[in-house]
């Protein structure tokens, strides 16, 4: 079945008003600054602070912290469903993409954060699924398919998973970006995605480490 991926950039003022978000096949949602309030149902509510995140496809409310936030929100949806932007201060469609799914039962949703030293790199790999990117800082030249694109931060980009893909980082700054993945449901717990195209730069030393916050398994709705 055909799905889409979307990512939303919302900025949220500081105690907003709560704001209402349907339920969706799946979330994933991320503190890039500030603090996010966030309340399931009657009872639950919980506080997220800057570099965290949550899996929360159901339906709920959240506002704004103590103090202004800056939030990227990951949805994956049917594709013919409108797009589900809230008002607040801002909320903008960072990019959308087209993914072919199975069984969702047989899927995990990753989120995760992948930083990088001044003149990093990751050597030239594939992941074993689709996912959205968003560079946090620095800056990052993707080189794939005999094209290089470059992005500065907020820039947000797609990576299907088969195509081969190396990435060069600033020169001078440290970059970092947060992305959300779709992947086979074997790769639950932390199970690396990634896979070298050459085989010789499977042993060489990485400059860019991992930080996973959700690891969650889909459902059929």
């Amino acid at each position: 079945m055909n799905y889409e991926l979307r990512l939303y950039l919302d900025r949220l003022t500081a105690k907003s008003a709560p704001l209402e978000l349907k339920k969706t096949h799946a979330r994933a949602l991320y503190i890039v600054e500030g603090s996010l309030a966030i309340k399931n149902g009657v009872s639950t509510s919980l506080t997220l602070s800057q570099n965290s995140a949550i899996f929360i496809p159901e339906l709920f409310t959240l506002s704004g912290g103590n103090v202004e936030a800056t939030v990227l929100r990951w949805e994956l949806v049917d594709e013919v469903d409108s797009p589900n932007e809230i008002q607040a201060t801002q909320s903008t469609l960072l990019l959308a993409a087209k993914i072919a799914l199975g069984d969702l039962s047989q899927y995990i949703l990753r989120c995760d954060r992948v930083d990088f030293p001044p003149q990093g790199e990751a050597l030239t790999h594939k992941h074993q699924g689709g996912g959205i990117r968003c560079l946090l800082f620095g800056s990052i030249q993707i080189h794939t398919m005999g094209n290089i694109h470059p992005y500065q931060p907020e820039g947000a980009w797609f990576e299907a998973g088969p195509d081969p893909v190396y990435a060069e980082t600033d020169k001078v700054l440290a970059s970092a970006f947060a992305r959300v993945m779709i992947l086979p449901k074997t790769l639950i717990g932390g199970k690396t995605s990634i896979e070298y195209v050459n085989e010789d730069d499977i042993n060489k030393p990485k400059t860019q480490r991992y930080q996973i916050f959700i690891d969650e398994l889909l459902q059929n709705r």
